[in-house]
């Protein structure tokens, strides 16, 4: 049994907060990370890109995107692009913290923005950026029933992570992987304070040394 006030409690102590304003300027993107509790279990929502999109179309993500000159901050980002794919109002996220950013394959500097919806709320998803919105237990992805894993990818300094999972609700099955599956995992390991059953090559208790290290790494390519 997970009760929101004690995942929220939690969470906080990962917040960045402006730790990485030394950062040099990169083009910066914001997802949110929507956390619910329903019958007792943590779940988040995650959503299926339009197959019209330009990038990673037909992919499952988190709602988010490219910061706008009229955002003040990354959670302004998370949640404007929140509202526009599935039209969930600002105001209706309890936003709990910003978690460590990660240079995307585009090399956008994404920073996660977790926050807390009402289970009760029902998505409006914008056809034009997104064909589904699902929601998942958080457990599942910390198990290694559903997990794939690939180490020495070109490119790559964690595994590739990769999941398969069926809707319950709507028979449909999801394949979540790379950034997506990673931020999933990061999320579900901190919330339910839980070591993942698989190798995901951080300490799941104290997660910073190693995404610090990967910017850093990724950093010193540019």
């Amino acid at each position: 049994m997970h009760t929101k006030e004690e995942t929220i409690a939690v969470l906080k102590h990962f917040d960045i907060g402006n730790k990485f304003s030394f950062l040099p300027v990169l083009p910066k993107a914001s997802v949110l990370i929507p956390l619910f509790v329903k019958n007792g279990q943590l779940q988040t929502l995650m959503t299926l890109r339009s197959k019209e999109l330009r990038t990673s179309a037909g992919e499952v993500c988190f709602p988010g995107g490219k910061r706008d000159p009229s955002d003040r901050d990354d959670v302004d980002t998370a949640l404007r692009e929140a509202e526009e794919e599935i039209g969930l109002p600002p105001d209706e996220v309890q936003v709990v913290c910003r978690l460590f950013p990660i240079i995307n394959k585009s090399g956008l500097l994404v920073t996660p923005v977790v926050g807390f919806i009402d289970e009760s709320f029902c998505p409006c998803p914008n056809p034009a950026e997104v064909s589904a919105v699902f929601s998942v237990p958080l457990d599942f992805f910390t198990s290694q029933k559903d997990h794939h894993g690939t180490h020495g990818v070109a490119g790559m300094m964690v595994p590739l992570h990769s999941f398969y999972f069926v809707d319950p609700t709507s028979g449909s099955q999801y394949h979540i992987w790379g950034l997506t599956a990673m931020l999933a995992i990061l999320v579900a390991a901190l919330a339910l304070k839980k070591k993942p059953e698989f190798d995901v090559g951080f300490d799941s208790e104290d997660p910073s040394t190693f995404f610090q290290q990967i910017l850093h790494r990724r950093i010193s390519k540019l």
